[in-house]
């Protein structure tokens, strides 16, 4: 609670902008002079910067995050939990075939479904990942059963592929997958692992379907579906009692379940957090252990901590996922950061990491505010990223070419391993943030209150009316940012001081919310009346051998390029202009130009 305070304190004003009481018309809205905006975001310090939205821990108490305090007890849902499994017609004729691959061989094999799928559908949720467990061969053995019995019928034999065990980033099980009845089903064998005292790669051997349960990372996910007996197996005598109670439990004790395999951690958050479950007290204290936590960092590939992640974002819950993260002291660990970062009080601020947590919260919340039908699924996702990574947004760090680069390029490329383009958006996304919040005050206020001399117009050149000067800002702004100028929106809007009075009203942070979601989709409706949501689409009236043409040139270089700028400019200017118009215009100011020289 003192650095809200203190940051409320700093991010005061000299000459407080009147309260946003009214934004139904453009013309109520208050006016906030740009240097003076621009003065304010420059000045705070960065820590205190980010706390200035006025989203104190209240907010936090309402929003759909869990804390490490909860009481299990008190907190875990009662589910509704089937009492059988219904299967779909598509399901039926799978495990039909497969039955009759074991009658056709005289087979004594097992066939079990595992995991997931036996939970979901008990939950009376849809499931297509298919995870056949078997008892006395391997997958491929069994898949290789199927197309031989399959060519014996005269049908077309299926692909088998197989995906290799990797022991040192504890992937212990080869597994085989084929299609059938166009459905990807994945077999392995049902396995046991041995440690050793000085090795932490197991020894795999065939196991019983029991030792095979308590073996998987938590109870809801130990459950079988016997396709022989057309039965549940609940082998580890808890896995139905904690689905219906809502908990997260792993079978084993949770540090040596975790150590087996760490990948396990996030597992457990993931799913406590889809479904709303309550995390075991031990394994929250497990999680936390620097031993797991080390496993974690050492032992699992990047690839599969950012897929897991990935997940968690994009999921129905990506808030209380994260939360948990950040709960169980592993945000630094998941995200992690090079060795030096600037400024380097990042890398020692034991509350960035809540701040963080606090900015994603705010966006989520913001965005059920707007319509999330306003962000598609990949928007949405960025977007959160972007805004939990908007405390790092002007945090640097030196490549191996000693080139400063956003230390959220090494987050997205380093440490989680997503794709390269997912890095680039985030950081067009803070870049445009930063241009975004020197218009909005310029969008809200009325434009014969705007003084030139106070406005920052950057690369505009042209002389022309003040509305025209922020058509061409804004219509520049959203040909770099493309379809996720929305996203850059919001996070300017949380970025954006107001003047409402701290108070102990918990219903205040929610009025800020209001108030920001009003100045969203006020400063939307003026682009999009502006005719510039899809700006980046717009092309151009005149041609590089047009500009040629006029300068007299035989080659193109630095002043082709210019021009083209200067004519991208008048043709934001001039909505309704003509190519012929906009070479004339050409033609006169070369014209004068060259007088001029």
């Amino acid at each position: 609670m003192r650095i809200v305070s203190s940051a409320h304190r700093f991010f005061s004003f000299q000459t407080p902008p009147p309260p946003l009481s009214s934004i139904s018309k453009p013309s109520l809205l208050p006016t906030l002079r740009p240097i003076q905006f621009k003065n304010i975001i420059n000045s705070t310090p960065l820590r205190f910067r980010f706390l200035a939205l006025g989203f104190s821990h209240r907010l936090r108490a309402m929003s759909t995050t869990t804390t490490m305090t909860e009481d299990p007890a008190s907190s875990a849902p009662s589910v509704q939990v089937r009492d059988r499994i219904d299967l779909t017609d598509k399901e039926r004729l799978i495990f039909g075939r497969l039955l009759e691959v074991l009658r056709h061989f005289s087979l004594q094999t097992q066939l079990r479904v595992a995991g997931g799928w036996v939970r979901d559908k008990l939950l009376g949720r849809d499931c297509y990942d298919i995870d056949i467990a078997i008892d006395d061969m391997l997958g491929k053995e069994f898949c290789e059963k199927v197309n031989e019995y399959l060519s014996s019928k005269g049908e077309e034999a299926h692909g088998i592929g197989v995906i290799q065990c990797n022991p040192d980033q504890s992937k212990h099980l080869e597994t085989a997958r084929m299609r059938l009845f166009d459905v990807w089903i994945d077999v392995v064998n049902l396995r046991s692992e041995d440690y050793s005292e000085n090795s932490r790669i197991p020894t795999m051997r065939f196991g019983t379907a029991e030792e095979d349960a308590y073996r998987r990372d938590l109870t809801i996910n130990s459950l079988f579906y016997n396709i022989n007996t057309s039965s549940v197996e609940d082998l580890t005598r808890r896995g139905i009692a904690d689905l219906k109670s809502g908990k997260i439990v792993t079978p084993l004790p949770p540090k040596e379940t975790f150590l087996d395999d760490p990948l396990r951690v996030l597992r457990a958050i993931r799913f406590g957090a889809r479904f709303g479950f309550t995390l075991d007290g031990e394994l929250k204290k497990a999680a936390s252990d620097d031993d797991v936590k080390a496993a974690i960092a050492d032992k699992i590939s990047r690839e599969r901590v950012g897929h897991e992640i990935d997940l968690m974002v994009s999921g129905s819950q990506p808030v209380k996922a994260i939360s948990y993260v950040s709960d169980l002291l592993l945000f630094w660990v998941v995200f992690s950061l090079p060795p030096e970062v600037d400024p380097p009080t990042f890398q020692g601020c034991e509350s960035l990491d809540r701040i963080c947590v606090t900015h994603m919260d705010a966006a989520w919340n913001l965005m059920q505010l707007i319509g999330c039908s306003a962000f598609n699924d990949e928007q949405r996702r960025l977007g959160l990223y972007a805004t939990l990574f908007l405390p790092l947004r002007s945090t640097t760090y030196k490549d191996n070419k000693s080139k400063k680069v956003p230390v959220v390029n090494y987050i997205f490329r380093n440490s989680l391993k997503l794709k390269a383009s997912d890095a680039e958006t985030v950081i067009n996304v803070h870049n445009a943030t930063k241009k975004l919040l020197s218009l909005i005050p310029l969008i809200l206020s009325n434009p014969e209150d705007i003084k030139i001399a106070e406005v920052d117009w950057g690369r505009v050149t042209l002389d022309v009316p003040v509305a025209s000067k922020l058509r061409i800002l804004a219509g520049l702004l959203l040909r770099e940012i493309k379809d996720f100028w929305r996203v850059a929106l919001l996070a300017s809007v949380l970025l954006c001081p107001t003047n409402i009075d701290d108070t102990n009203d918990s219903s205040a942070e929610q009025f800020q919310l209001e108030k920001r979601s009003q100045i969203y989709k006020i400063v939307e409706n003026a682009i999009t009346d502006l005719g510039l949501e899809k700006v980046w689409e717009m092309k151009p009236l005149v041609n590089g051998k047009d500009i040629m043409s006029i300068l007299q040139l035989k080659a193109g270089g630095p002043l082709v390029r210019e021009w083209q700028q200067k004519l991208l400019e008048w043709q934001l200017a001039h909505p309704s202009g003509t190519s012929e118009e906009c070479l004339d215009w050409m033609r006169q100011t070369n014209s004068k130009r060259a007088r001029v020289e």
